[in-house]
């Protein structure tokens, strides 16, 4: 199996306007989601991101975002296993809200860097 990250995108815009019960009719839907990916073997962690934070570049750091000039934005992340990326990709389409248009996901593999806390002294590798 290989690993993915799932970038959630939304409409940031949108998402901020959203009352109390909107947004926890919708963590239900992606809890309902999730377990199911729970459930085959797939998932491995992920969370929500708050609409808040900060854009840091050489020169700036901007805390009042979203922080591209979009409407969408990062609104969450997982991990994920499947067995290679058109597998990642249709366990992607099977979000209700992807499905509905109101969501979008960016499957990405990752590329299996061994993690540098393990490796004392020695250089980093990818771990395929």
């Amino acid at each position: 199996m290989e690993k993915f990250l799932f970038i959630i995108r939304e409409d940031l815009s949108k998402l901020k306007q959203w009352n109390e019960e909107e947004r926890y009719n919708a963590i239900r839907e992606m809890d309902k989601w999730v377990k199911s990916l729970v459930e085959k073997g797939n998932y491995i962690s992920g969370d929500a991101l708050r609409i808040s934070g900060c854009y840091v570049n050489k020169s700036q750091v901007l805390s009042d975002g979203p922080f591209i000039e979009a409407k969408e934005g990062i609104s969450g992340i997982m991990f994920m296993e499947a067995t290679d990326l058109q597998d990642a990709t249709s366990l992607a389409q099977t979000c209700s809200f992807v499905q509905s248009g109101d969501m979008a996901i960016e499957v990405r593999p990752l590329m299996g860097v061994k993690d540098i806390r393990e490796l004392g002294n020695e250089g980093r590798t990818t771990g395929s």
